[in-house]
């Protein structure tokens, strides 16, 4: 405490003693630095790879703050700490939530990267090619998918209009066409076939999901992570680098596949498959679903059940992994415990080291396949397998069609918006408002060996499905 008070008088004195109003001091707004002028950029050869590099680098710090707000906002975890968010595990989502800030920050910063290397560093570089300026169409586009997909509105521009999910993602597909045209890659296709999926557009979802299957039926679009430099994979450290904290705890029945993300060394962290291939077979066997066309959909999931047997499963020691720091033992921690009736969902984790699937895993089965024996059977199962395939990429919280709102400062600063406007408000179908205390709740008794979770939202999601909010090819 002395220590404390001596730095502070230590601190009054220097200020004390400078001229009045600082009038000798430096103008540090005037400090102009060489390295970081827009002209050392602008102009330079090679500029356009080296802003694409930042660009990817943008991607990861946005995926940062997306992931955590949409895990946390799902029925995959439990938050047991408030060290990431103290709001959205129980859907409270607020104007004034600074994670929702930074996520909306985030996302325009992503598209004026872009936007910037496409109208100021590309045309300016005598190495320019079509690659490069595919990828900053794609990035573009990647922005207003994220907008799409987590807000029911937000601008394409500073102080500009509020802009509609819906057109946000007619947006995406507009620049995603452009990075195709000039260099087709097959996620390009499948961030089309997305933004085609969440508009309900069946002919055209299906179509870019065969077009990227094509190109690769095993492509994976990554956002790479620095252990050493940043940034690094914020998701890895609130499942995996935080220990015994135990910030997220999936449900017993995602148990399995947790932590998605571990330790790989002391100078990467684990990537996040942002697009893969995974997803058009689930597009294509939901679309076969629901056009009453069981047999066809039931041998996509069988190629997809193929594909997510190639993928990488990381052998990893999660010894330290308590399964809870507040209460333990209170949740399922052995292989012997039995969720929903169903085994082999639960790992044992205070032994040898165990097996988790790092890009995709499912408990799906052949037999489960086989057994389809109607279009809401199969359409339960499918996202089932959806939710498991997809764990800690953000892609549940869309599912349950729930949207985040603007930003604070967007309501203060924009005079497009104003309190109370549809993009201020969040949007919660009332199927999933009404049980958002038992999204993540469940029901053990240690040494029980059985485990149930409160309710199934597959099954709620699939009888609601004739809603506008869910299920977009009903």
């Amino acid at each position: 405490m002395k220590k404390f008070i001596y730095i502070n008088i230590l601190a009054a004195l220097i200020v004390s003693s400078c001229t009045d109003n600082f009038d000798g001091a430096v103008d540090f707004t005037d400090v102009e630095n060489p390295n970081l002028s827009e002209q050392s950029v602008v102009g330079q050869p090679n500029s356009s790879e080296i802003w694409l590099t930042g660009i990817e680098r943008e991607v990861s710090l946005t995926l940062n703050e997306i992931l955590i707000l949409a895990e946390l906002g799902s029925d995959n975890y439990v938050n047991t700490q408030t060290f990431y968010s103290q709001f959205l595990d129980n859907l409270d989502i607020r104007t004034t939530d600074p994670d929702i800030r930074d996520t909306q920050f985030r996302i325009a910063r992503l598209r004026e990267a872009a936007l910037f290397g496409l109208e100021t560093v590309g045309p300016a570089d005598v190495n320019y090619n079509t690659e490069t300026e595919a990828e900053y169409h794609f990035f573009e586009g990647l922005s207003y998918l994220f907008s799409g997909m987590y807000f029911s509105g937000l601008p394409q521009e500073e102080l500009g209009p509020i802009i509609s999910s819906d057109d946000n993602y007619l947006s995406a597909i507009e620049s995603f066409n452009q990075a195709i045209s000039l260099n087709a890659k097959p996620e390009y296709h499948l961030a089309k076939a997305r933004a085609n999926y969440y508009l309900g557009d069946k002919v055209n979802a299906v179509a870019s999901a065969n077009s990227a299957l094509a190109l690769s039926n095993d492509f994976i679009r990554f956002a790479n992570f620095d252990a050493a430099n940043g940034p690094t994979n914020t998701m890895e450290s609130a499942l995996y680098g935080r220990a015994t904290f135990d910030d997220f705890q999936p449900l017993p029945t995602l148990d399995f596949l947790d932590p998605k993300y571990s330790f790989l060394s002391a100078s990467e962290d684990a990537p996040v498959a942002y697009l893969k291939a995974e997803e058009a077979h689930l597009i294509l066997a939901e679309a076969d679903i629901t056009d009453g066309n069981l047999s066809s959909a039931q041998m996509k999931m069988e190629d997809l059940l193929n594909l997510v047997s190639t993928r990488e499963v990381r052998n990893i020691d999660d010894n330290i992994e308590q399964r809870s720091q507040i209460d333990p033992g209170s949740r399922p921690d052995s292989t012997n415990v039995v969720v929903n009736g169903r085994s082999g969902l639960v790992l044992y984790r205070l032994g040898d080291r165990i097996d988790v699937p790092s890009v995709s895993g499912t408990s799906l089965t052949q037999s489960e396949i086989g057994g389809i024996g109607n279009e809401d059977e199969a359409l339960r199962l499918l996202y089932r397998t959806r939710q498991e395939i997809f764990i800690s990429e953000g892609i549940r919280f869309v599912d349950m069609g729930v949207k985040l709102v603007v930003t604070e400062n967007e309501i203060l600063q924009n005079p497009n918006v104003s309190e109370g406007d549809p993009s201020t408000v969040p949007v919660i179908p009332s199927f999933i408002s009404s049980i958002v205390g038992d999204l993540d709740k469940i029901n053990y008794e240690p040494g029980s060996g059985t485990a149930t979770t409160e309710i199934d939202l597959n099954e709620i999601l699939v009888a609601n499905k004739s809603s506008d909010a869910v299920l977009p090819f009903n």
